[in-house]
This record gives structure tokens, sequence and C-alpha cells, in this order.
């Protein structure tokens, strides 16, 4: 889990704070009998706070919706108060827990992905369609590759075929190139291995994503694997030399 933890933790606390419950003065000249709490912040700065926790919410506990009880009768945002509680444990004994229950080898942070691939996840993600979310990132990166040479007429394998071809440019037919072309092995090397690769994307991952019917949920970890492939095809295109 990449997050910056002073800065999650100051956030989760000032959000505790303004959604405290206490028992609200009663107005001037009035006896208010039973149970009146409201919270301590205005709703205007709770609001403002809850766009930022939702989001440190998202990453720490990622099924918070779903799997902190909401409790609209005692407050609007109890449901929030108790998944912050629960993310500041988190928070605060993630490091602990991992260096005691396994290792600490470096994890995959999906925000770190070519913005191409996780813009076009992200949504599908955070609702856990993890296939789906694959199959966008991949539509991506074929529209973006599309839209770098400027061509309709040719699309996923077939184009990256192309674009990553070492025959010289033709009309119609730019490349790309991810060194310059000065007649060595390693230059044919790079572009036949971004071609493969961009095949084996597209028909071993894409493809079957997209076409079975009936295949079961990706595992959240497997999906994130199929994401980081994506990037770095997404990469090489984006820093790509085009040649026309």
């Amino acid at each position: 889990m990449n997050v910056d933890v002073d800065w999650a933790q100051g956030e989760l606390a000032q959000f505790l704070q303004l959604t405290e419950l206490y028992r609200a003065p009663d107005p001037p000249g009035i006896m208010v009998i039973g149970p009146r709490k409201a919270n301590r912040g205005s709703q205007e700065d709770i609001i403002a706070s809850a766009h930022v926790v939702e989001q440190i919410l998202d990453r720490v506990l990622p099924r918070w919706r779903a799997e902190v009880p909401a409790s609209p009768r005692v407050n609007r945002w109890s449901q929030h108060r108790e998944a912050v509680q629960r993310a500041v444990v988190v928070l605060q004994r993630d490091a602990e827990i991992q260096g005691r229950l396994g290792d600490d080898a470096p994890q995959l942070n999906a925000a770190s992905l070519h913005a191409w691939v996780w813009s076009a996840a992200q949504p599908l993600w955070r609702d856990r369609h993890f296939r789906e979310a694959v199959t966008a990132a991949a539509r991506r990166v074929n529209r973006e590759t599309q839209n770098k040479v400027g061509r309709r007429d040719v699309t996923e394998t077939p184009l990256f075929q192309t674009v990553f071809s070492k025959d010289d440019p033709k009309p119609g037919q730019p490349r790309l190139r991810l060194m310059p072309d000065d007649g060595s092995d390693t230059f044919r090397s790079v572009q036949r291995g971004a071609a493969a690769f961009a095949e084996g994307c597209y028909a071993g991952i894409r493809n079957p994503n997209s076409h079975e019917d009936g295949l079961p949920e990706l595992p959240e970890h497997e999906a994130l694997e199929q994401l980081a492939a994506f990037s770095v095809l997404a990469r090489w295109v984006d820093t790509a030399s085009l040649v026309q």
C-alpha cells in the first residue's frame, strides 16, 4: 500500500473531529427533551473533508462501502466514521503486520500505472469489475495508439505490428521507434519485441477477457498484473518517436 501515511492520518483525524457527535445546547428559552446530538463541524466543512477521506478509504479499505454498515438513523456520517476508525488502525499497523506475517516486498501501486491505463480502469475497478477494467484499459491503449499514428483502418494486433515494424514508414503508415534506427541488432530486437509483446497483450489478455462468456471474475492481483502489462505497452507508445 503506497500511501503517505502521515498525511492520510491527519486527514482522517480531522474528519473524526468534524463528525464527532455532541449534545448541542438548547436554544435560548427552550428546553429540548430527549436526545439531541449534532456534529461538531459544519456540514460544509464535513462534506469538503469527506471528499478527500473517501479517496483515502477507497485506497486503504476498498470495500468499505459494502462491508461497513450504514446507520443513517444515527447520523448521516456514521458509516464514514466507522470506516475511518478502521482505516486509522490499518495505517498505524500495516507495516507491523506485513513485517510479522509476510515479507515486505514492494507492492505495485495501481495509481503509478500509465495514466491511459489507470484512468480507463479505475471506475470499473472501484466496483470490483476487474476483468472489464482490464478490457477498458486495453481499448484505451489501442485508441491512444491510433490517435498518435493517425490511423483508424487497423486496430489492436495488426495496428501494433504495423507501427512497430522495422521497415521504413510508408505513406499513411507511420512507425513508432523506441530507439533510433541505427541498423543494429539491438534496434531490430527492440522493435520486434515490442510488436510481439503487444500481440501477447491483445491475444492473450484482451481477447479472452472480452470474448469468453461465463468466465469467472479475475482475482484482483491477477487483474493488476494484466493492467501492468498494458501499462508497459502504453508507456512505450507514449514515449516512442513518430516517424513518417
